[in-house]
């Protein structure tokens, strides 16, 4: 048995600790224990003839890094197996992967329907450049089943969620999205980047494409952009068809960085999720709170979903002070050890004021109705001893 085909078959049936580490490497002729990273933008052909069939898909190899790259692809292979996908396409940023995903599965005339809980970018994408494929966009809220079922018309080819949201940590019945879905022949699409596949894998909750902005958890320690699509093998290839032709592709290295990330995600995640809930309990007891949004805590009205979808709560929370946007920047402003900084999934703790920073292109109507009000803060826990995380925090919130 070749190298390859030993390795390969230790896998079957492996837990995601193991995959984690081992998935998607395909050892080269040097016999290397790390993943091999390969800084190439073309390969060379043995004849004319080879070329050709590579080219036209008739033998497998790789043709161009924009597409095939053997870094990226152990990437691919990797996150595939941690999503319990069959494919997994890797792209230049988050961003990149949601437009690929709707370049790629959606036609002009077309329908999505949002969550008005989104990212502020994915907002302003659907807003302001997938109209300009006459694509209409509607949004309701995150978790009210009577408008998703209300908002869909019978051009709506796509649902678009994050579960659970950034920054109020709402959480959607990934299940019964599905179940709409699938009776109605549309494509639910979910962003799992506050998650990761450590905590929930909304492909075996029904979704039909998962997408990651790999930059945050993926990576874990802010080096680096990335995204992902995944989701069944006839609904990736539309997606390589995309990068093969537009190009936001995700570079080498940045896949081999990404590699690493991975083989420590679950062990992160669970810190993340410690801390987070020990800060968001923390919070509570702070007069100089007004609310506290995390999905860990017994009273928010998703705990009981959230629990039984996700293994943690994960490492985003945020909280509104009295005082408004004053007050807000004045408790980020007070940190002496937090990064302000709009970035989350770090191992580092962020801080950063959304109403100003990842949420500030958006109409202030469209940002009040999901919540987002100007004393909001959000904190992405890192994995720095929890009473230091207090403490620093501390120092604004008690001149309140």
């Amino acid at each position: 048995m070749s190298d390859t085909k030993r390795y390969n078959a230790q896998l079957d049936g492996a837990a995601f600790d193991t995959l984690a580490v081992r998935a998607g490497q395909v050892r080269t002729g040097e016999h290397e224990h790390g993943e091999a990273m390969f800084l190439t933008s073309s390969y060379v052909f043995g004849s004319a003839q080879e070329a050709a069939a590579i080219f036209g898909g008739d033998e497998p190899g790789n043709v161009y890094t924009r597409y095939t790259n053997p870094t990226v692809r152990n990437f691919e292979q990797r996150l595939a197996a941690l999503e319990g996908a069959e494919q997994c396409v890797a792209t230049s940023s988050g961003m990149a992967a949601i437009f690929s995903a709707i370049l790629a599965l959606l036609n002009p005339g077309d329908h999505i329907v949002s969550s008005r809980s989104i990212f502020g970018s994915t907002n302003v994408l659907f807003q302001k450049y997938v109209s300009k494929l006459s694509i209409e966009v509607d949004y309701v809220s995150l978790t009210d089943m009577d408008e998703w079922n209300s908002a869909i018309k019978e051009n709506t080819k796509m649902l678009f969620l994050e579960s659970p949201s950034n920054p109020m940590n709402e959480v959607a019945d990934i299940k019964a999205l599905a179940s709409i879905c699938k009776a109605k022949d549309i494509l639910l699409v979910v962003d799992n980047c506050l998650c990761s596949p450590a905590l929930q894998q909304p492909l075996k909750l029904g979704a039909d494409v998962v997408i990651h902005s790999a930059t945050k958890y993926i990576d874990g320690q802010g080096r680096c952009l990335g995204g992902a699509v995944l989701g069944k093998k006839e609904l990736m290839e539309e997606v390589v068809g995309v990068l093969r032709s537009v190009g936001p592709t995700m570079s080498p290295f940045n896949a081999w960085v990404m590699l690493k990330g991975l083989e420590t995600l679950k062990i992160r995640m669970k810190a993340h999720s410690d801390n987070a809930l020990a800060l968001a309990l923390w919070l509570k007891e702070q007069p100089s709170v007004n609310a506290v949004y995390y999905a860990g805590l017994p009273e928010h009205p998703q705990h009981e979903l959230a629990k039984s979808q996700q293994s943690h709560f994960g490492g985003v929370l945020s909280f509104d002070v009295k005082g408004g946007q004053e007050a807000a920047w004045s408790v980020i402003d007070s940190t002496r050890m937090l990064s302000i900084t709009a970035n989350l999934g770090d191992t580092k703790t962020t801080i950063t004021h959304p109403a100003t920073t990842t949420h500030g292109r958006v109409a202030v109507d469209v940002r009040l109705k999901a919540g987002i009000t100007d004393g909001l803060v959000r904190v992405a826990c890192g994995i720095e001893d929890i009473e230091d995380i207090k403490r620093d925090l501390s120092f604004g919130l008690s001149q309140l």
